[in-house]
């Protein structure tokens, strides 16, 4: 298929509702409203295609990067390449994917992180902060330096942009809940921010207030 059927049959997908949805969100006027689960269907059939995906992501479209971020072979993408992917990004939900799915997987992810935690681009700096608690998680964070990062986000984490402060949330989240050292201090620090502390949050789900967060995880591992 060529990017222009793919982009008529991304549009004959579209819904308003879905569409108003993530403009809510921060997805730009170049969308067409279409599920996350009918991309995934349109992706499945496409397969990899890295030299399609390249091209699906320099249109802009919301619908067409985020079919992308499925259809692309992460390792044939320069870290250069990939640098400039990142900070073309269009929203969070792309960021997102692309973030899970192609930078998770790409040989250079750590040195990547390392220069996008020192970004003032507010993709290229969530991207890092999405690796630095992607790592913490995992417990693959022995060469952090903790302290210094609760540092950081104390004093950062207030005016930083939208889009760095949730996954710059998520590392302070990810240090309390598997750092009992720390856990302490991350709380405190939530507590004084007060990010999301006014989430609205389905009965059952935990919020990402990071006090009530790390708490019910810590509780929740016994």
């Amino acid at each position: 298929m060529t990017v222009k059927q793919i982009l008529a049959e991304l549009e004959s997908l579209g819904d308003d509702a879905r569409r108003k949805h993530n403009t809510k969100a921060g997805a730009p006027d170049n969308q067409f409203g279409v599920k996350l689960g009918d991309i995934r269907a349109v992706a499945k059939k496409l397969k990899t295609d890295h030299a399609l995906a390249l091209k699906l992501w320099d249109t802009g479209n919301v619908e067409a990067q985020l079919l992308a971020t499925l259809i692309i072979k992460p390792t044939s993408l320069s870290a250069a390449e990939l640098d400039a992917m990142t900070r073309s990004t269009t929203c969070p939900q792309v960021a997102d994917w692309l973030n899970a799915y192609v930078v998770a997987k790409h040989p250079e992810k750590d040195s990547l992180r390392e220069k996008w935690m020192k970004q003032k681009d507010r993709w290229a700096a969530r991207a890092g902060w999405n690796l630095t608690a992607s790592r913490i998680n995992k417990g693959a964070a022995d060469d952090f330096d903790l302290p210094a990062l609760l540092d950081r986000i104390e004093k950062e984490l207030p005016k930083a942009k939208p889009e760095v402060q949730w996954t710059m949330n998520n590392t302070l989240a990810a240090i309390g809940i598997h750092h009992a050292k720390h856990r302490q201090r991350a709380i405190t620090i939530g507590k004084k921010i007060g990010l999301y502390q006014d989430w609205p949050t389905a009965k059952g789900c935990t919020p990402p207030y990071v006090p009530v967060w790390v708490e019910a995880m810590v509780k929740r591992k016994g």
